[in-house]
């Protein structure tokens, strides 16, 4: 069974369909990249995976043993967020607040957990720094191991290199692409950066209002949608 299945899906506000013929099914260990102009749909879609908003039509479905709740996200940080005065064990370990326990006392998996992820992406120096004193790559890095606390399955990472100069994108980059090869979790990456993900990503949705485009990225690249949004080179 697909990790994650949309079928059929529309969305609309007030009546008003914005996104429509959502259909895609995505397996374990894929790299899906999400792309689309400004107002294609991309953040009410990302709405609708993390089950924040409800499709008019349609069905949005979880197998191979992943729950909604088990999905991690990154999104796109705001000035205030950026200025969190937490430390950086606070912020990741705050990933674990949906799997069960009683709040607000985090369990010994939870602590294991979070040290767990902190070694992955090399945050163990930064355990006890405060979060918004950190550069914007450190913080990207703080908070996809937070996302990462709260999933073993699923990553939903909404622009996740905005903002970082070219070497910090590139060491994200590669972060994530450790993960999703050898953790062996699945990645969601809304993206305008498609041409660095080419290399990574194995599925592209293209979204205008309406879903263009899903399937592997070879494929996708031989398309006329493809070319205009790579804006007409030569692949």
């Amino acid at each position: 069974m697909a990790l994650l299945t949309c079928s059929d899906v529309t969305f609309s506000y007030e009546g008003i369909p914005v996104l429509t013929d959502v259909n895609f099914a995505l397996e374990a260990g894929s790299y899906l990249c999400i792309v689309g102009e400004n107002g294609s749909g991309k953040s009410t879609l990302v709405k609708g995976l993390l089950h924040l908003k409800n499709p008019s039509t349609g069905s949005i479905t979880t197998g191979d043993g992943l729950h909604p709740s088990e999905i991690g996200y990154l999104p796109q940080q705001t000035a205030a967020q950026k200025d969190f005065p937490a430390s950086v064990w606070e912020v990741v370990l705050s990933g674990r607040q949906n799997h069960p326990h009683f709040p607000p006392f985090y369990t010994k998996a939870d602590k294991e957990d979070a040290l767990r992820n902190m070694e992955l992406l090399d945050l163990l120096p930064l355990k006890k720094r405060c979060y918004r004193d950190l550069s914007g790559g450190q913080q990207q890095r703080v908070l996809l191991a937070r996302a990462l606390c709260a999933t073993k399955k699923l990553l939903l990472l909404d622009e996740p290199v905005t903002g970082l100069d070219p070497v910090m994108t590139n060491e994200m980059y590669q972060l994530i692409r450790r993960i999703n090869r050898e953790q062996n979790v699945t990645i969601i990456m809304v993206s305008h950066d498609i041409r660095n993900i080419l290399p990574d990503a194995t599925h592209i949705l293209q979204l205008d209002q309406k879903q263009v485009f899903f399937g592997p990225m070879d494929e996708y690249l031989k398309t006329e949608a493809g070319k205009q949004f790579l804006g007409g080179a030569d692949l």
